[in-house]
């Protein structure tokens, strides 16, 4: 792991969080921590889909003092998006900034690297009890995305894409 620009953050209770380049064991990190969060993700196969992709793409993660707390993973489609592909945290970090964080690195490396728009796709409302999609759509609109569209055949009928924008 590489040091991304020495980006961290300190909270009042004393936790620090850092951001690396996770250049080795991208696809276990990702198994260990979409294996945590089983509210989001409750197929096993699709965590090892998203491990094996994610394995290939650009990743960074967030530190304190334990180790890695969280990740994310960015899929470039040139010449003007970058997909956060995916964005994770372990359950005892929700809340604390994590995501916050990870999303702030990938804004700064997408527009690094020229490209002007930061997406990313979740779960939309279909009218179920899913609190933890509706946090996660909060999130997003919370740190600037915008919800473009729906897409509800993207994933599966029963799976309808909410599919947000942010202009960097």
């Amino acid at each position: 792991m590489v040091p991304a620009r020495g980006l961290f953050l300190l909270f009042q209770s004393e936790i620090m969080f850092d951001i690396v380049d996770v250049r080795q064991d991208k696809a276990a990190l990702c198994r260990d921590i979409l294996g945590e969060l089983t509210d989001w993700f409750t197929l096993p196969e699709v965590i090892e889909a998203c491990a094996q992709e994610a394995d290939d793409l650009p990743m960074f993660g967030c530190r304190d003092e334990t180790g890695l707390v969280g990740f994310v993973s960015l899929k470039p489609h040139p010449p003007h998006a970058m997909e956060v592909f995916l964005i994770a945290a372990r359950q005892n970090t929700r809340g604390k900034g994590v995501g916050r964080l990870l999303l702030k690195q990938a804004e700064q490396f997408a527009a690094a690297l020229g490209y002007r728009l930061l997406t990313v796709k979740t779960l939309a409302e279909r009218g179920q009890d899913e609190p933890h999609f509706a946090e996660t759509r909060a999130f997003y609109d919370r740190n600037g995305f915008l919800r473009a569209e729906i897409f509800t055949t993207l994933w599966d009928e029963d799976y309808p894409c909410q599919y947000f924008v942010k202009l960097l």
